[in-house]
C-alpha cells in the first residue's frame, strides 16, 4: 500500500483499520505462521458456528410452526388453553433466543469489540424466557430466589452499560 510520499508501506506496519482487519484479537497477520494459521481455523469455526446457528434458527420456526399445528388441532379444535400458550412462548423465544446469538456470532467477526450489551441483552432474553415458561408447581422456593436475583442483576448491568454508553467521554 503506499503512503503519503508514494513509497510503499508493508502490510503488517499499517493499522487494523488500515488492513480492513476487524478482529485485531486474531489478527491474519501475526509474527508466528502457527498462530497465523490458528487464528485462520478460529476464523473458519466461528463461520461454521454462523451457519449452523441459521440452521438452529431455521429449526427453530419449523418448531413453532409445528407446535402451533398441534396445539390448534387437538380437541378442542381451534382453542388453546393458557399452558398451551405459555408452551407455544417459550418456543418463540427460543427462536429470538437463537437469532441474538446469531447476531453476537456476526457482530464477533465483524468489528473489532466485544459487544458486552448485546450479550447481556441475550441473557436477558433468555432469562425472561426461562420466567415465562416457569412451572410454579414444581418451583422451590431457593430456585425461584436465584431467578429473582439473576434477573435483577443482569438488568443493573444492562441499564448501567445502557448508562455508560450516554455519558460523555473523557478527553485527556
Amino acid at each position: 500500500m503506499a503512503n503519503t510520499d508514494g513509497a510503499e508501506t508493508p502490510v503488517s506496519a499499517l493499522k487494523a483499520e488500515e488492513r480492513n482487519e476487524l478482529h485485531q484479537e486474531l489478527p491474519l497477520d501475526h509474527a508466528d505462521p502457527l498462530f497465523r494459521a490458528l487464528h485462520r481455523v478460529i476464523r473458519f469455526a466461528i463461520r461454521i458456528l454462523a451457519v449452523l446457528m441459521v440452521a438452529v434458527i431455521l429449526w427453530g420456526v419449523a418448531d413453532v410452526v409445528y407446535i402451533i399445528y398441534e396445539r390448534l388441532w387437538i380437541a378442542p379444535v381451534f382453542l388453546l388453553n393458557i399452558n398451551d400458550i405459555f408452551y407455544t412462548f417459550g418456543a418463540f423465544m427460543a427462536v429470538l433466543i437463537a437469532v441474538e446469538i446469531f447476531i453476537n456470532i456476526r457482530l464477533y467477526l465483524g468489528t473489532n469489540v466485544f459487544p458486552v450489551q448485546l450479550v447481556v441483552a441475550t441473557a436477558l432474553m433468555a432469562i425472561a424466557r426461562k420466567v415465562i415458561v416457569l412451572d410454579f408447581d414444581t418451583l422451590t422456593p431457593m430456585y425461584l430466589l436465584g431467578i429473582a436475583a439473576t434477573t435483577l442483576a443482569l438488568g443493573i448491568t444492562y441499564w448501567l452499560l445502557r448508562q455508560g454508553n450516554r455519558s460523555p467521554k473523557w478527553s485527556d
